[in-house]
Parts: structure tokens; sequence; C-alpha cells
């Protein structure tokens, strides 16, 4: 009967971690998601150069290059519930500076409020992503990060409506449209520049309490404290032979794949709205809502993962699946043309192939991060952090995109974007290798791999 007990809160408390895991990759989502507006409403409210506006990005994904490593130490030392918790801390500290940099419309604040943003983020990806994925059988991991993905990419869709909705006032939709017609110079346009952009100072202000408050919650909630080193090794003599990080080739083959797979997402996300904007489309218009539908549909995809993988489909298959998928959409945005009219935006057809993006990469950060991370032991942690660090391709692949757009002078801000997502073809198809065949490399030594 006590045996029966134990089995039965044992069940509870993973049914609790999973909702509290849920709801954390739920704010992960609400934080990241909402720069794909925050760049054009940064543009225009801070009156931003095209570089300066890729800034608002790099700023916040950049923490991920910097503070993985120093997360992964941080996590060895206090445990994973801990970190979760001073994460969260960082992200509020991160939020509160919106209130000044709002204020005083100062744009280095901004970036200093995004770039802790990003820290805090950076110390929960280090301890959340590898949590789940330990937490059960490997086998079954992506099927988890699916199930705690909906919180996230829930987020993705709902993040820019609330933000359009919260801070985008209608007031305020129509002082963007006369500040985008050029209405206002001089002192005038610097006045409504400024009540335009106080807008996000409740907003922030209120989100920094709950990230402070929610980051209580976790540190005594019932989550279990995990030793990574003993659950998530592959064998005694693996662990024996392999003395550092650098002799893990799926890892680090993962870890590029990941870059490639964030800043592809992000390029997609942060680009559209822009996009549209050539082709007439403004940001006050329907054309705000662009990655609320690309993000419905990789929620779409979370639950098509949760429902095939591993019973029908095994994660490594989703991968490869998903990112052959994406390698054709990105063929198809650069090679078709015409003209539709869709939830009453007006654009060329390569803009829907860019949203149809979403729904394929659910499955690649589930697929990719199990595949990486698989049997490093007491390595775990660290090779948690380089995955960690890979989400800066967030930071760097938007910004060589954007120069890659301003290198085409000689053609239409159009012509210019449509050419530039050239760079999302060998991107995808590097994934589509490292799911074919770079996950199985066991060592950099020739003729040595994993079985499938």
């Amino acid at each position: 009967m006590s045996q029966i007990n134990t089995q039965i809160t044992e069940k509870r408390t993973t049914v609790m971690s999973m909702i509290i895991l849920a709801f954390l990759f739920f704010i992960f989502g609400l934080v990241s998601w909402v720069n794909t507006i925050l760049v054009p409403y940064f543009q225009l409210t801070l009156q931003l150069t095209n570089f300066q506006s890729s800034l608002v990005t790099f700023a916040f994904y950049i923490a991920y290059l910097v503070m993985a490593i120093p997360s992964s130490v941080l996590l060895d030392k206090i445990g994973y519930k801990r970190g979760m918790m001073f994460g969260l801390w960082f992200m509020a500290i991160g939020a509160l500076l919106f209130v000044p940099a709002a204020y005083w419309r100062t744009y280095q604040l901004f970036l200093l409020g995004l770039f802790l943003l990003g820290v805090g983020l950076a110390i929960l990806q280090s301890a959340a992503n590898p949590y789940v994925t330990i937490v059960g059988p490997i086998e079954s991991a992506a099927k988890r990060m699916s199930i705690v993905g909906t919180g996230n990419k829930m987020a993705g869709v709902i993040a820019n409506l609330i933000f359009a909705g919260v801070v985008i006032r209608e007031s305020d939709k129509v002082l963007m449209r006369e500040i985008e017609a050029g209405i206002y110079t001089g002192a005038s346009l610097e006045t409504a520049l400024d009540n335009l952009i106080k807008g996000v100072m409740t907003p922030y202000l209120i989100l920094a309490i709950a990230l402070f408050i929610f980051g209580i919650i976790i540190r005594y909630s019932v989550l279990p404290d995990l030793d990574p080193s003993k659950v998530n090794k592959r064998s005694v003599e693996d662990e024996s032979s392999q003395k550092t990080i650098l002799q893990y080739p799926a890892l680090m083959l993962g870890v590029l794949a990941m870059f490639f797979h964030i800043g592809t997402q992000m390029i997609a996300l942060a680009t559209s709205i822009q996009f549209a904007g050539t082709m007439g489309e403004s940001l006050a218009g329907p054309a705000k809502n662009i990655p609320s539908y690309t993000m419905f549909l990789t929620f779409i995809g979370y639950f098509i993962g949760i429902a095939m993988i591993p019973k029908y489909l095994s994660q490594r298959n989703a991968l490869l699946i998903c990112s052959s998928i994406n390698l054709l959409l990105s063929i198809l945005i650069i090679t078709t043309a015409g003209t539709v009219t869709f939830l009453g935006i007006t654009t060329d057809i390569s803009l829907w192939y860019l949203v149809m993006m979403g729904l394929p990469n659910a499955l690649l950060y589930a697929g990719i991060w199990p595949l990486a991370i698989n049997g490093l032991g007491r390595f775990t942690n660290l090779g948690s952090a380089f995955l960690v660090m890979a989400l800066c391709g967030s930071a760097f692949m938007p910004m060589i995109y954007h120069a890659l757009v301003d290198s085409s002078t000689a053609i239409s801000a159009f012509a210019a974007m449509k050419k530039a997502y050239w760079i999302l073809i060998p991107s995808f198809a590097y994934i589509v290798w490292y799911a074919a065949y770079g996950f199985r490399i066991k060592s950099w030594k020739k003729n040595t791999a994993l079985n499938p």
C-alpha cells in the first residue's frame, strides 16, 4: 500500500513539475518573442537606423553567449531550482529598467534592460532545458520538450497581441501613422515620440514584479533537484575515456545546428513585419500580427510533436523531416513570386512561405537539444551551457541578414530583403545533415559513430 502511495505521489509531483516548467517556458516566450514587435516599435519611437534597430535583438541574445558558461558554473554550485530563481530575478531587474528608459527615451538604457533580460533567460535556459531532457527517459525527451514548449509558443502567439493591445493604444495608432507620414518635425516630433514610448512603462513594471514573485515560487516549488552526472550518462567507460567536453562531437556539431536554427527562426520572425512594410503594409495595421501567425503554427507543431514522438516518430526523424521542409520553404521564398491577399494583408507570396516555417520550426529545437546532450554525464550542465550559447544565433544572424540587405543598394527594399533570405538555405542544409548523420558521430576519429 505504501508503495502505491509513493507511486501516486511521484506521479503527482511529475505532473506538477511539468505544469510549472510549462509556465516557465511561457515566460521564456513572453519575454523573448515580444522582440519581434519591439524592433519596429523602437525603430519608430527612438528614430533608429536599420543597424541600431538590429542592436535591439543583439543586446538581448548576446547575453546567451556571454552568460552561458558562468550560468553552468553557477548551477553546479547552487543547483537548478535556486538557479531558476536567480534567473527570474535578473529578468525582473531588466524589465524594471524599461521604466526609466521610457521616461527619458534613452536608447542605451533600453539596451541594458534587454541585456539583463537576456542574462536572466540564459540562466533559466541553462537550467530548464537540461532539466526537462533528463527528468525522464532520453528517448521521449523531445516529447517533454514539446509539452513544455507549448507554453513557450503560446506566449509567442499572444506576445505581440498583448504588446500591441496594452502598449499601442488606439490614439497611439493614429499618432504612429502621423509620424510615419512626416506630419511632425522638430520639437513637436520629440513630444509625440515621448508620449508614444511611455506606453511601455506600466506593462514592464508589472512584468518586473511578476518575475520577482515567480522566482520565489520556483525556489520553494515541488520541482525535484536532479543530479545530471547520475541520470544522463552512457556508461562508466564513456565517463572515463572522454575527459573534456570537446570530445563529444554530437554536442559540438549540435551547437552549430542550434545556432543556425535559432538564427533562422529569429530572421523569419524579426524581419517579417519589415518585409511586409516594403510591400506597403504598416505596423499600425494588420501586419503587426504576422509574427503571431508564425508562432501559432509553431504552437500547432508542438502538439503534433506531443502526439507523434516517440510512439510514431523518433525525435531524430522528426528533426530530419522538419529541417527538410524548411529547406524547401527557403528555396521557395527566393524563387517564387505573386501577389496574394490573406488575413487582410496584401503581399508577395514569399512572405507566407516565411510564416509557414513556424510549423516545422516547432520540432527543430526539441529535436536538436536531446540528440546533442545525450550521454554527457558530468558534462551535462556545461554541454547545456554550450547549447545556450548557440542561442546567440538570434543576435548574429539577423545582423548578417540586414548587412546583406544593406549591401543591395541598386534594387528596391523589397527585392533586397527577398534576396537576402538566401542565408536560410545553407543553414537548413546543415541541420538536415546533422539530423541525417552528424548526431551519430561518437568520436572525431574516422568511421566511429553511434547507431541511429
